[in-house]
């Protein structure tokens, strides 16, 4: 417990301390230290990626390969599993969470790590494309940090299977969403026992139950995201455009209390500016899982004719997680009268939120929404174990089989109760797959950028 406790306080504790105006202090974990920098490198290298090409990351979310592979799946089809993992309950509690500790301007600082993001996740989802590989269980791609990260250490003559770093990444990613299951299990357990007082037991038997027969079944998941994703993710923006259109009026209150609140006196005088930044920054990152090695496992599946477009494809995933699902959540929270929810943290702020904008029924959209989210979180982190757990044992039925069953147990596990070790390995888990995977980013990186240069000299400019 003394090492794992070590370990967790290394990468998600504050190991430098930076004062601020008004008895404030900045803390910087390690991991915050490691992406903000790598971010804002590649967002140079690329040329600010993010800003020049958003109309041609958009475009290419509407094109087919008509020579794409049987059982393969398109880049559209690749960013929605990546947006079934990013768009979670993290979009929800993360961003619940973030203003509560850090205030409206957490949002702001949210918006920009977003923006610094986009450009890692475009490296990170290229380099898996460059390096994927052809899938003998369940057809099409296969890919990721495990395999980029091999033929790094390994020169292609080697007899070597493996690679310590590759394994090690994969063991951590394995770890992570076995731990992220449970989280999973215990906040839709819970969400239904608040909103429809059914018993925790009840509601994890159904959910693992229709879980159970979605990922153990060979190529389901896909075809499931397909249709859970894109209805959950737009019944919820489309609300959320309904409030803000509603209370229009009070539109120029709301962002200028973001931006004040971001930079603001008051928060330098009450101490509290590094809380602001800081919960903007953690959510910002972590919501958009850039840099963590998540998203390039879907990423590799894709079947696209070029490695950049994977690439631009994650970049756009990152706008869709951050800049807007988050937004939306922020949105519902400071449109309310702060009268109403001040001194409440949490899903109470959320749902007291929601109960003034659309009474009861509010409550309720909020606990199916979360189940979706969650669920469909889910499903991609299982399709994200597949790479995985093939490079760890190879390509068997036995070993993707067993897998899925422990992820089912510990989705059982979490509805009934909350561990927190298994919560905190979850953390340590993402922790190590972030630095494994920079590891292999910054030296592999030219490779991506080559990528781009030759999309942009011969996709683009001859269009």
């Amino acid at each position: 417990m003394a090492i794992f406790n070590a370990i967790y306080h290394l990468l998600w504790g504050d190991i430098i301390t930076i004062p601020l105006p008004g008895n404030s202090n900045l803390g910087l974990s390690f991991l915050v230290l490691l992406l903000i920098p790598v971010g804002l490198y590649f967002t140079i290298r690329t040329r600010f990626l993010p800003f020049r090409l958003f109309p041609e990351m958009v475009r290419i979310t509407l094109e087919t390969n008509k020579k794409s592979e049987r059982e393969s799946i398109s880049g559209l089809q690749a960013l929605i599993v990546s947006t079934a993992c990013r768009v979670g309950m993290g979009n929800l509690v993360g961003v619940v969470a973030a203003i509560s500790a850090g205030g409206a301007g957490a949002v702001f600082w949210m918006w920009l790590i977003a923006l610094v993001g986009a450009s890692t996740a475009f490296i990170e989802a290229t380099l898996a494309q460059i390096y994927k590989e052809k899938d003998p269980l369940y057809g099409g791609y296969r890919g990721g940090p495990a395999y980029y990260l091999h033929h790094l250490f390994v020169r292609p003559q080697s007899r070597r299977k493996h690679s310590v770093l590759a394994v090690l990444f994969a063991i951590s990613g394995l770890v992570c969403w076995c731990g992220i299951s449970q989280v999973i299990g215990n906040s839709i357990s819970s969400s239904f026992k608040n909103a429809f007082q059914i018993p925790p037991l009840w509601s994890t038997i159904a959910l693992v139950a229709v879980a159970a027969v979605i990922v153990l079944r060979k190529n389901a998941t896909v075809r499931v995201l397909d249709i859970i994703v894109p209805i959950m993710a737009a019944c919820y923006f489309f609300l959320t455009l309904f409030l803000i259109i509603k209370n229009a009026a009070l539109l120029p209150g709301v962002f200028g209390r973001i931006f004040s609140e971001a930079f603001g006196l008051r928060q330098v005088a009450g101490g509290g500016l590094g809380a602001v930044i800081m919960n903007g920054a953690k959510r910002g990152l972590f919501s958009n899982e850039a840099g963590s090695g998540s998203a390039p496992c879907a990423a590799a599946a894709a079947d696209v004719n070029h490695p950049a477009k994977a690439g631009l494809l994650q970049a756009l995933g990152v706008f869709i997680d951050t800049i807007l699902i988050c937004s939306c959540s922020a949105m519902i929270m400071l449109l309310t009268p702060q009268t109403l929810t001040d001194g409440l943290e949490g899903m109470d702020l959320l749902q007291t939120a929601m109960r003034y904008h659309l009474g009861e029924f509010g409550v309720i959209f909020i606990a199916v929404i979360l189940w979706l989210f969650s669920f469909s979180t889910f499903l991609g982190i299982l399709f994200y174990a597949r790479s995985n757990v093939a490079y760890l044992f190879g390509d068997n039925w036995l070993s993707q089989t067993l897998y899925k069953i422990l992820a089912l147990v510990m989705l059982f596990v979490g509805g009934l109760a909350a561990y927190q070790f298994v919560w905190d390995l979850g953390d340590i888990g993402i922790g190590l797959m972030t630095i494994f995977n920079m590891v292999a980013l910054l030296p592999l990186a030219p490779k991506a950028l080559e990528s781009l240069r030759d999309y942009e000299k011969n996709e683009i400019k001859k269009r």
